[in-house]
């Protein structure tokens, strides 16, 4: 035992988690206590406990695995009953079918007879990996108790004792058996209990992964058997109506899924991958409604200024930013407010996302020869006050998109640029005159999607002086003044079971508004760059999307970390 404790004080010390003398403290404070040298250090040292337990296994030369970072396999948990499970606090985290290998996570992964009980009871070679003990005992509740796991392994257990696929004759049958309808409408639910926004049921050579953007991340959920990945295709291509026979090419498709008082639309893609077709399906809510300005992240003087340049009748907004930063949510929210029985909204998208009443909303049809150009031609003529076009992708949208807003029309339209003093050399770019851009740009609104930090978990703590300094110098005359005196205060997310330990729950956008001024309106015709033009909106009082992020990350909404991902520029 002291050999062990000797190996594990060097092995921190080698990995830079101890310095010499704190090892020497703790081994004498384990002889003088009588405590365990691994206990005494989870317990009393500032160590991360997963540093600890990294050192535990190279030490003994064993596997360690971090469980909050493995999805849950389905296939690996129903070979252990949940009762032994419990019982010797284990649990099975993957299964290899090539070698016929369960790996089980224990906290004493050195038990050679749990180890012998464990390979006669699945008559499979058990290879035990260390893990953190709470861990385990949380994953063994969710494994067992809720979630994907005891439905999507009922289901597995079925359809593999069934064996259904053998032959092509009775592969039809298969697909509409009970426990592969099953196990999508488990996939599906988990989705829209979880907030997801896309499923990814991707092949692998050994197994299918299912992957959930939750919050804008790819979060790995559920790990199934190779062996069941047609038959899953071809349930979820019935579903959307597609050709199930055809694995060569792209498809397209949609359906409907209600779960409780929950309505989603799923929009449906499939691709061939060398494993086999990878599925995608965005999920749209068809109930919750439409979030007003204030709930998207706007508020104070950039609030103001949308709401100045939404109350002309005439002009060009513009909403910048890359694809999935919530662009098309803004313009729906936008519209959602503007929508009065005494206008004429019309909007031309592709697709139609949601479904607003009392607007006229045309989905654009390339091959039917309905684009974004010949659709807002047609529009002109149908007398409306606000016309929303999805994309300006090319010269003739750009040019009818003016046209439009030349003739007394509110147009609004989104562009990918990075921030928003670029929109305006790009629609130049694009096939605009800048004397025309510079009559008819009101504003230009360049966003971002950040995580909120979860409500049930937050924390307040204090970041270290080359943070604190970072704040200071982005933020310059925006920084609240009590921090010109006191520390800075941040908040994160400990991590709890309302937000997957993720230490998020939501989401929350940031933004820049660029107001068109007469000093601007001048730069635009003289033709002047973006950085200038925003040199000059900061003096103007731009809040730039990196110090919107910043007073965010300050009231506690979100998180430097995060602001940092998706506004760094």
């Amino acid at each position: 035992m002291n050999n062990f404790k000797k190996k594990l004080l060097e092995k921190l010390v080698e990995n830079k988690q101890l310095s010499q003398n704190e090892a020497d403290h703790y081994e004498v404070l384990s002889l003088q206590k009588n405590i365990p040298i691994d206990k005494l250090l989870i317990e009393k040292s500032f160590i991360p406990k997963e540093e600890i337990m990294i050192a535990i296994a190279q030490v003994k030369n064993i596997p360690y695995v971090n469980l909050n970072s493995l999805p849950i396999d389905s296939q690996a948990v129903g070979f252990i009953p949940e009762a032994i499970a419990r019982k010797y606090n284990i649990l099975p985290y993957k299964y290899d079918q090539s070698n016929s290998t369960l790996y089980i996570a224990s906290s004493n992964p050195d038990d050679i007879t749990l180890i012998d009980f464990l390979e006669k009871k699945t008559n499979k070679k058990i290879v035990l990996a260390l893990a953190l003990e709470e861990e385990i005992k949380k994953y063994i509740n969710i494994a067992y108790s809720q979630g994907l796991s005891p439905e999507v392994k009922q289901a597995l257990k079925e359809y593999i004792s069934k064996n259904t696929i053998t032959n092509n004759n009775n592969y039809q049958v298969s697909i509409n058996e009970a426990p592969i309808a099953k196990i999508v409408s488990t996939i599906v639910e988990f989705a829209i209990k979880s907030r997801a926004s896309d499923i990814h049921i991707e092949p692998e050579e050994n197994r299918t992964k299912v992957r959930y953007r939750i919050d804008g991340i790819l979060q790995e959920k559920l790990s199934l058997p190779k062996s069941i990945h047609e038959a899953l295709v071809s349930r979820i291509k019935i579903l959307s109506e597609m050709k199930i026979d055809e694995k060569r090419i792209p498809q397209d498709g949609r359906f409907n899924f209600k779960v409780e008082n929950e309505e989603v639309d799923l929009r449906v893609s499939t691709l061939p991958t060398v494993n086999g077709e990878k599925i995608v399906m965005r999920l749209l809510k068809k109930t919750g409604g439409i979030p007003d300005l204030h709930e998207l992240g706007l508020r104070g003087p950039q609030l103001k200024d949308v709401e100045e340049a939404i109350s002309k009748p005439y002009g060009i907004i513009l909403i910048t930013g890359p694809t999935g930063s919530g662009k098309t949510t803004t313009l729906y929210s936008i519209l959602s407010r503007l929508n009065k029985p005494s206008v004429n909204i019309m909007t031309l998208e592709d697709p139609v996302e949601y479904q607003i009443p009392g607007i006229n909303q045309v989905q654009i049809n390339p091959q039917a020869g309905l684009t974004f150009a010949t659709g807002l031609r047609s529009f002109l003529r149908q007398d409306p006050n606000i016309i929303l076009v999805g994309e300006i992708r090319d010269k003739e949208t750009t040019q009818l998109a003016i046209q439009a807003a030349l003739t007394g029309h509110l147009v609004f339209s989104t562009l990918h640029t990075n921030d928003s003093a670029t929109a305006i050399p790009r629609l130049i770019d694009l096939g605009a005159e800048p004397f025309l851009v510079a009559s008819v740009l009101t504003a230009a609104i360049a966003q971002r999607i950040c995580r909120r930090v979860c409500s049930y978990c937050k924390t307040q703590y204090q970041p270290v002086q080359q943070i604190q300094d970072n704040i200071k110098t982005v933020l310059g005359d925006l920084l609240p003044k009590k921090y010109q005196i006191e520390p800075i205060t941040l908040y994160k997310g400990e991590g709890c079971q309302e937000c997957n330990n993720t230490g998020y729950l939501g989401r929350i956008a940031i933004f820049e508004v660029l107001k068109i001024s007469q000093t601007i309106n001048r730069m635009i015709l003289q033709q002047e760059s973006a950085k200038a033009i925003e040199t000059q909106a900061k003096k103007e009082g731009l809040i730039i999307m990196k110090q919107d992020g910043y007073l965010k990350a300050l009231d506690g909404i979100t998180t430097i970390e995060e602001v940092l991902r998706v506004a760094e520029v």
